[in-house]
């Protein structure tokens, strides 16, 4: 019977949090780790090399040592029968000790010629080198005068004799050898007394390291107590006494808690209006009741009023949703919103042969949502086609750019109408106020602009047109976090 297969589907998720768990969770620790693994990473080879540097000067200096002795047993002397007569006195009074650790061959064709320091110890075999050629080998491996195995190096330097006449010519290659126990002690000196101080090095790096760290870290730790205290009250939001790279994240955090302000001030405001406009029709429906109106009368009143605070109400959530804003919303292309709202505006004011020209930056981006964009567009465009004679002209570009920001937007609506004084341009933005009585509105389009462009920041300026002669209405939306 063949068992069932398990499904893996459920472990996944336990390994995915066993291992987020042994992650470390603190930003010191995961700094201090890296940076304990990088000194001690950094000490092991520094001290591997100077390890190695060391080993190789003090082979350097035994060669030189070796090549000096070599030289004194070079002005040897040769007897008629060949034999060597070795100086009368050594270049160092080791090689007369037997088994001293230092010792002397002198190698002929025939034989060879050993310093009283070989007499005992077992030493390897040398070969004559030609005149002239000189090697140092090492470490060889050889018996000590008390049997024990160990090693030398050696170094060889192939000679040539020649007497005064000229008559004859001997090749010799003198060999001096040396034990390793010598070198190995000072090599064993140094390399403890290089990881005692490389040790404390790292010891008194590692206590700097943590230190550094935590000053370094300090302005997030203040991040966090500052947040702490926007979080019970005690502040109105995050100070600008932060690090330079830390200013993106205080200025977002305070952008966040500005706009959640607004945001709330703005439900606030829409409540109460909302509760404003529903007072009138409650307390007409009230005195209707309290007046003992006819059946028919008071159907007929009871439905107005209800259509009426339907109105009211479709209008207030309506301008509700369109007041907020996402703080960091995608961003949209321009030109096609634009193109649709005239599009349908040229329809509307066909009677009047209105016509829109475009100036639109092929860059120019909204960072925001598409019904505010609508809105802001539709609400320009609409006052511009209502006041123009012929001609309406839309520009659009980026605004100002800061390094680091993304690029902020100027909306210019211009028309060829009569265009406002300076004097009027206060009273005629102010909600519910047209510019001119006999012109049909409601007098809150601009309210509405002024209201989306309060939201993402920006400012609404008006004035004349200088191409067209009409008024101008210039919205600047700023670069955004």
């Amino acid at each position: 019977m063949t068992p069932a297969p398990v499904e893996p589907g459920p472990a996944a998720p336990s390994r995915v949090r066993r291992l987020r768990i042994a992650q470390p969770r603190s930003l010191q620790s995961r700094q201090l780790w890296a940076a304990s693994l990088g000194v001690i990473a950094f000490l092991a080879l520094a001290g591997y090399a100077l390890d190695r540097a060391f080993q190789s000067t003090a082979q350097s200096g035994m060669r030189e040592r070796l090549h000096s002795y070599a030289l004194a047993y070079a002005g040897s002397d040769f007897a008629r029968d060949g034999s060597v007569i070795p100086p009368w006195d050594p270049p160092d009074s080791r090689f007369k000790r037997p088994g001293s650790g230092l010792y002397a061959q002198i190698v002929l064709a025939g034989g060879q010629w050993e310093s009283d320091s070989a007499q005992g110890p077992r030493l390897p075999d040398g070969a004559l080198l030609d005149p002239g050629r000189q090697v140092f080998e090492g470490p060889l491996p050889f018996t000590r005068i008390s049997g024990a195995p160990g090693e030398v190096y050696r170094y060889g330097y192939g000679l040539a004799f020649s007497d005064e006449a000229g008559e004859r010519e001997i090749p010799y290659t003198v060999y001096i050898l040396e034990d390793t126990t010598a070198l190995g002690r000072q090599v064993s000196a140094f390399r403890a007394a290089l990881w005692w101080y490389l040790g404390g090095a790292g010891a008194v790096l590692l206590l700097l390291q943590m230190l550094v760290l935590r000053w370094s870290l300090r302005p997030l730790r203040d991040v966090i107590d500052e947040l702490k205290r926007v979080q019970a009250g005690a502040a109105a939001g995050m100070s600008e006494a932060h690090p330079r790279e830390l200013e993106p994240l205080t200025d977002s955090i305070n952008a966040f808690i500005q706009s959640e302000r607004e945001n709330l001030e703005r439900q606030r405001n829409t409540l109460a209006d909302l509760a404003h406009s529903l007072k009138t029709p409650l307390a007409v429906l009230r005195s209707r009741l309290d007046a003992d109106t006819g059946e028919a009368e008071l159907r007929s009143e009871v439905d107005a009023q209800l259509r009426r605070m339907s109105d009211l109400v479709g209008y207030q959530l309506a301008r509700a949703a369109r007041s907020g804003h996402q703080l960091f919303a995608a961003p949209i292309e321009v030109e096609p919103q634009a193109e649709q709202i005239v599009v349908g505006l040229e329809k509307v004011y066909a009677s009047k042969g209105v016509l829109c020209e475009f100036e639109i930056a092929p860059e120019a981006r909204f960072h925001g949502e598409t019904g505010d964009l609508q809105e802001l567009l539709g609400n320009l465009l609409e006052n511009a086609f209502k006041w123009a004679k012929s001609r309406v002209l839309l520009t659009i570009a980026e605004g100002p750019q800061v390094a680091g920001r993304r690029a902020g937007l100027l909306i210019a609506v211009e028309d060829d109408g009569p265009g406002i004084a300076d004097d009027r341009i206060a009273y005629v933005l102010q909600r519910g106020v047209r510019g001119d009585e006999r012109v049909q509105g409601h007098g809150i389009g601009l309210s509405i602009v002024q209201d989306i462009l309060k939201s993402y920041r920006g400012q609404l300026r008006v004035g004349r047109s200088q191409e067209l002669g009409g008024a101008r209405f210039e919205a600047e939306l700023p670069g955004g976090l």
